[in-house]
């Protein structure tokens, strides 16, 4: 048998070595409970690392570093993040990659620092202006928080796109044994730079409707990054066809290459039940099919990791079972609503909490 090699750790360090195997080589953060040990970790392995005065720099920051051809890494909590919204809306028209993790804790306002939660998804489904969807990647074990990361990076880097990988304090925080000898080897993203004699335009279309990139600062092209509204070129305009058809695109571009971003866990034993879930409330989802197979239930399980867009997968599997369950650690069922609506759907119920995390038998009582 292969030996193990089993260390006690946080989900902290897989997360911030796996971005950093994956090509991510700058961190720009401003220390924030309970995203501490990320930044921590960075300054121990990054090979920039810029202290930045508050949030909004740092996002600031990033865009240059992103536009420079590097590849930016911050972490942040609710409050930070707040913050960072108008620059990350920047850097989603720009069109510059990458990699946010907002690790989630009690609200609203600033919220308890000290106490979990999974209250930022709706947030999250419509921070970009104009509700389109900037992709978000959800952590639920200490597994994805090794594989994940890197898919962020990669998915940053082919989709010219922020990423933001959504999280919790106990994922993060939480000590745990883990074996990792068990982890892949992560290759790193391959950065491709325009490199024709022709003109080089920042915005146009190419491959599944994602614009060649080319650093600032190249000697042979002349490079626009802009935020604003703007055609091919990089050039502002206000209302053309070709603006206004620019703009199209960045939410096509997401939403043509969902597959890229299908990312999900499906354990299936027959019968008429599911149970869905993501993040730290995925690990009680787990526990608790476990409880219920062992008594006799039939009932499967789909942990969500890609949480926006909502893939197609999702509604195919979830229209299959008469009863469906979605746990999850907030208030007013943001997932629910997601997949949903306001309205529901008939066999559809929540499992929720507030302040405190959800346990296996809760999840059993509401399946009974």
């Amino acid at each position: 048998m292969k030996k193990r090699q089993s260390i006690l750790t946080d989900n902290s360090r897989l997360v911030m070595e796996s971005l950093a195997q994956a090509g991510c080589n700058v961190f720009i953060g401003y220390p924030i409970t309970p995203a501490n040990y990320l930044y921590k970790y960075a300054t121990q392995r990054y090979d920039i690392v810029q202290d930045a005065p508050d949030e909004i720099t740092t996002l600031q920051w990033m865009a240059g570093y992103a536009a420079a051809g590097h590849l930016p890494v911050t972490a942040t909590s609710f409050p930070g993040f707040a913050l960072m919204l108008e620059s990350l809306n920047m850097a989603y028209m720009m069109e510059l990659p990458m990699v946010a993790i907002l690790v989630q804790r009690l609200g609203p306002s600033t919220g308890t620092a000290t106490a979990g939660a999974q209250g930022d998804l709706a947030l999250l489904n419509g921070m970009i202006s104009g509700g389109f969807p900037l992709p978000v990647l959800c952590l639920s074990n200490a597994k994805d928080c090794w594989d994940i990361p890197a898919k962020a990076a990669q998915i940053a880097v082919e989709l010219r796109t922020p990423v933001v990988i959504l999280t919790s304090k106990e994922m993060m925080m939480s000590l745990n044994s883990f074996d990792f000898s068990s982890l892949k080897k992560i290759t790193p993203v391959k950065r491709k730079f325009y490199s024709s004699e022709d003109t080089y335009l920042p915005y146009k279309p190419g491959k599944n409707l994602v614009p060649e990139f080319l650093p600032l600062g190249d000697d042979k092209h002349r490079v626009r990054i802009t935020s604003s509204t703007h055609d091919t070129k990089g050039i502002l305009q206000h209302s053309t066809p070709e603006a206004l058809g620019n703009t199209v695109r960045l939410h096509d571009k997401i939403v043509k290459n969902a597959s890229k971003l299908s990312l999900y866990e499906l354990d299936e034993d027959g019968g008429d039940t599911l149970i869905v879930s993501y993040d730290v409330t995925a690990e009680a989802s787990r526990e608790a099919v476990g409880m219920l197979r062992s008594k006799g239930k039939k009932v499967s399980l789909l942990v969500c990791k890609t949480m926006i867009p909502v893939i197609k997968e999702y509604n195919k599997i979830i229209s299959k079972y008469k009863n469906v369950v979605i746990a999850e650690e907030n208030l007013t069922g943001q997932l629910r609503t997601l997949l949903f609506g306001t309205a529901g759907r008939e066999g559809v119920k929540g499992v929720n909490a507030l302040g405190k995390m959800i346990s296996p038998n809760d999840i059993v009582r509401e399946v009974k």
